[in-house]
Order: C-alpha cells, then sequence, then structure tokens
C-alpha cells in the first residue's frame, strides 16, 4: 500500500513540476492585477485559476490568489523570485511562491476517538489530500494499529497538564526530526500552551465538536441538547492561544430536532467534523487560505 502511495505521489509530483501558486495581500490600490499578470507574462507563465478579494476598495486591503503554469519553471523560479521582490516593494505586498511538486508533510494528532483520523486516511490514500502524513501522535494508543497498517509511524505520548511542558518538548522534538509543516488535530483532547503554539503560527489547524462560538469546552452536545438547539455544526480554525477563537477556516451545520437523543446528536456532530476538517485541511494544502487578522480569506 505504502509503495503505490509513493509512486503515485512521484507520476503526481512530475506533472505539477511546472505549476505553482502566487499569493498576495497589499493595500488596495489600481493596477495590482494588471502589475501581477504583466509578470506572468513576462516569464511566459499561463494563469489557470485567479481569485481575489478586496475588503473595501478606497481604504482595505487587497487579496488574490493566482495558480501558473511555466514550461521550465524550477530552472526559472530563482530569477522569478528575486525580480518579484521589487514589484512587492512598490505595492508594499505580503506574498508567497508556493511550487505544487513540493508536498508538505503533515502530523496528525488525535485521542480516543478516531473518526477525524480515520477521514484524514481515506482522502490521503485515495489522493484527494496533497500532502505526506508523515507520523501520528496520540495519548492513547487505540488509533496505533490503525495507523501502522498505512505504513505512518505513530508514536504514543501519554499526556496531562502536570507533564505537559515535557510532553509538548517531546512533540517539538518529533516536528523537527520528521520535518512538519501542518500539524492536524484530529480529536486531540489536550490543551497546548502558548509555547508550542509559538512554534507553529498559522499551521495548526483545530476540528472543534460542535458550535462555536456558543458551548465552548467540554459535552457541547449534552448542553446544546438541553437547550433544544434546531442545528448542529462544526468549526475548523487556526490554533491560537485564545481557546477555540482562533481564525476559522470552514464551517458546517446539519438540521436536527426534538426527536434527536445526544447519542443522535453526536453521530450527526461526528459526520460533520470528519467532512469541515477534511476540507480546511485541503484547502490550507490547496494554499487557499490567508490569514488576516483573525479571520481567513478562502479561495475556493
Amino acid at each position: 500500500m505504502q509503495l503505490e502511495q509513493e509512486n503515485s505521489v512521484i507520476k503526481k509530483n512530475s506533472q505539477l513540476d511546472n505549476r505553482a501558486i502566487l499569493l498576495v495581500k497589499c493595500p488596495d490600490k489600481p493596477g495590482i492585477v494588471s502589475v501581477l499578470s504583466t509578470f506572468l507574462y513576462k516569464h511566459n507563465a499561463n494563469i489557470i485559476e485567479s481569485s481575489q478579494y478586496s475588503s473595501d476598495p478606497e481604504n482595505g486591503n487587497f487579496f488574490i490568489r493566482l495558480e501558473f503554469h511555466c514550461e521550465n519553471l524550477q530552472a526559472k523560479s530563482a530569477d522569478m523570485e528575486e525580480e518579484f521582490v521589487h514589484i512587492a516593494k512598490d505595492y508594499n505586498m505580503t506574498y508567497d511562491f508556493y511550487y505544487r511538486n513540493e508536498r508538505q508533510r503533515t502530523a496528525v494528532y488525535v485521542s480516543k476517538e478516531l473518526h477525524c483520523l480515520l477521514e484524514l486516511l481515506w482522502e490521503w490514500q485515495n489522493g484527494d489530500l496533497d500532502t505526506d502524513i508523515v507520523v501520528v501522535i496520540s495519548n492513547h494508543e487505540d488509533a496505533r494499529s490503525i495507523v501502522e497498517s498505512y505504513g505512518i509511524p505513530f508514536h504514543y505520548i501519554p499526556a496531562n497538564k502536570d507533564i505537559r511542558k515535557e510532553v509538548e518538548a517531546q512533540q517539538i522534538q518529533l516536528m523537527e526530526d520528521y520535518n512538519v509543516d501542518l500539524l492536524i488535530l484530529a480529536r486531540y483532547m489536550q490543551i497546548l500552551t502558548p509555547e508550542f503554539v509559538g512554534h507553529f503560527e498559522n499551521r495548526i489547524i483545530n476540528i472543534h465538536h460542535s458550535f462555536l462560538p456558543a458551548f465552548i469546552g467540554a459535552r457541547p452536545y449534552d448542553r446544546a441538547h438541553k437547550r433544544g438547539v434546531k442545528l448542529i455544526g462544526a468549526t475548523s480554525h487556526y490554533v491560537t492561544n485564545d481557546l477555540d477563537e482562533g481564525p476559522i477556516i470552514e464551517q458546517d451545520v446539519e438540521r436536527v430536532d426534538h426527536r434527536d437523543d445526544v447519542a443522535t446528536l453526536k453521530k450527526i456532530g461526528s459526520r460533520i467534523e470528519r467532512r469541515v476538517l477534511a476540507r480546511a485541511v485541503k484547502w490550507h494544502l490547496e494554499n487557499r487560505v490567508i490569514v488576516e487578522g483573525n479571520k481567513t480569506i478562502v479561495f475556493h
């Protein structure tokens, strides 16, 4: 299974050798799109996809995602980036180039509930998550056999508030050892310290079971059932030092009614969590997300 996955990745990467993404944020003013498209045209690059957004045409910021194809891109990329520095300076741009043949390396953190982890593994196996899942870390052993059946290393690290700093030191070292780009909290039921979060700014994606900003914290389904909610949902967001209040990437809901007990609400909620987390991770990996303060611009 792992060999087939690796061969598929190699083939896909070779097809993407000449494709890249340019993400730009800058103060809005006339001429930005023209400058960017002229820059790409000069290098004989063909724009495949373009999405843009202006927060306020008079006094706001401008955001754009350009995906392009350029023959011999690997040979040209250094010169293109060097030239773009001057354009960025003239327009006060914050920007990043992302090359489609460079796959991000992902770590998944999980506790005892495995539905979100399983969804990610299925999506990865099917080739729908453009990443290498290089390690899974858990404070329980429940996921070991599943993870190792995919040929992915599994690390069991017991965790609680009394040994949190020691645990996070081990986890940070593992992230460095595996050269991890993205951390996914797939129902990892531990609070992260500011020191840990600070190592991975806007690179930790969490799934919150239920109804942000309502019912924050433990046992949300019990409290929602008592409240008689008619919609339940899930929220995927970047992790910050404010618990469950980081920039939101994706949300979804389903309608429920008085006939649904707590167990049914949890089952429906788990289904929503799986798809919301998978979509958020996919959009991050495709470089469709720009963080702006405590919100996101997501180019679907």
